[in-house]
């Protein structure tokens, strides 16, 4: 890594393996030297500070969306590459992608059944599937526990809200892992094309799926968006079918990360018993699943001193804002005590604060406590390496070891 002071710009190439294993000490430098700078790699400016980062999150002269306010040409872009049309078709109709009103109208339709009295109803079947899955392991002297455990809770879940078939669970999956690739740092034309494969196919499946519901009723929030684009018009089949998809997605893609990185963690820090919220909220401080999230300057504008164009993109690091010590004394350790844990910036904040928030926060304080419960020996059998999927912060594989004799018993 070079910092430049002068120019206030740094050159760090995000899958530059140290990196990607141990971004905190890359974080820890850049912030002392150049708290905004512009990231070579990526051609526009960020953020490392917690100051910053929430201040930017919260701040309607910034947004996700461009094309709202200024056309291709104002902004210099080039037209969309024909190979890509399907997916940015697709897209422009995220919740994640758009700013008022369109998107006061769509979080509206959605926010009810994410408010933490509607998932709490749910904690007695997670804890009921997580006793499932690890029943699975009982007697076994290993696990990998992604797969076992981290990846199968959030997509039954997000499946059930839906009203999903669960079957198709394994296929939603590789969909969404395409998809998402898009936002990697090492997405190429490879990547492109099975992310337009994955969203068109995808996209075709979950249109079968609401032209057979439709009609037939029920309590899901699937069926609360059909009555909205039946019986409102609030809703175009276009946004209902962007918007089960996406949060079929994001339902899962980062509380699997979160989970893995808060198993390693417990593991790592000998803080696997007493798990509570207090566990929770400093996992997402100490680990975050997410460590970037962008934003458009809607406007020609300055912020603390730098200049922005109407259209320039800056990135919030959201896993630097979470170990900046003027926000969080000692960073570096991890403490569950941490009284202002719960201020991470892992979900955003803002408008775009996370609409899951409630349901991912849930999903880790039943099944951590759970799984240490019944396993409380488990310990690592290999240092779980992390993928390189910059921005997204998770585990490649989490190999864990059960030794007998381990309490077996049921949590509710």
């Amino acid at each position: 890594m070079k910092i430049n002071t002068k120019s206030r710009s740094v050159n760090l190439d995000p899958r530059e393996t140290q990196f990607v294993q141990d971004p905190y000490g890359f974080y820890d430098a850049i912030r002392a030297e150049t708290p905004v700078f512009k990231w070579e790699q990526y051609g526009h400016w960020c953020c490392a500070t917690y100051a910053d980062v929430n201040a930017l999150l919260r701040d309607r002269r910034f947004g996700r969306q461009i094309l709202h306010v200024a056309t291709r040409e104002e902004l210099g872009w080039a037209e969309t590459p024909e190979h890509l049309k399907p997916f940015y078709a697709f897209e422009q109709h995220s919740l994640l992608e758009l700013e008022p009103p369109v998107h006061t109208r769509l979080r509206a339709l959605v926010s009810r059944a994410f408010l933490s009295r509607q998932v709490e109803r749910l904690r007695p079947e997670i804890a009921n599937l997580c006793n499932r899955l690890l029943d699975q392991l009982e007697g076994k002297p290993e696990a990998e526990l992604l797969n076992a455990y981290a990846i199968p809770i959030p997509v039954a879940v997000i499946c059930d809200l839906l009203g999903a078939p669960i079957d198709m669970g394994n296929q939603f999956l590789a969909w969404s892992h395409d998809m998402v690739a898009m936002y990697q740092a090492r997405r190429d034309r490879t990547i492109e094309d099975r992310a337009v494969t994955a969203t068109l196919a995808f996209s075709d499946y979950m249109r079968s799926l609401i032209k057979d519901r439709r009609g037939k009723g029920g309590d899901d929030l699937l069926s609360e968006l059909i009555r909205a684009e039946s019986e409102d018009g609030k809703l175009s089949e276009d946004e209902l079918v962007t918007t089960a998809i996406l949060l079929l997605n994001a339902g899962h893609e980062a509380t699997v990360h979160a989970l893995g990185n808060g198993i390693k963690t417990l593991i790592e820090q000998d803080a696997r018993h007493g798990i509570g919220a207090g566990h929770v909220e400093e996992i997402m401080r100490f680990d975050a699943p997410l460590h970037m999230f962008t934003r458009y300057a809607l406007e020609n504008l300055e912020w603390n001193g730098l200049k922005l164009r109407k259209g320039e993109v800056i990135g919030l690091l959201l896993g630097a804002a979470n170990r900046d010590p003027a926000r969080f004394p000692e960073p570096g350790r991890f403490l569950p005590s941490r009284a202002n844990a719960s201020t991470n910036v892992s979900f955003g904040a803002g408008i775009h604060f996370c609409i899951g928030a409630p349901l991912a926060r849930l999903e880790m304080e039943v099944a951590l406590p759970i799984l240490f419960e019944r396993f409380p020996a488990m310990g690592l059998r290999e240092p779980p390496q992390y993928r390189d999927a910059y921005h997204f912060h998770g585990l490649e594989h989490l190999k864990v070891s059960l030794p007998q004799g381990t309490k077996g018993g049921m949590l509710a």
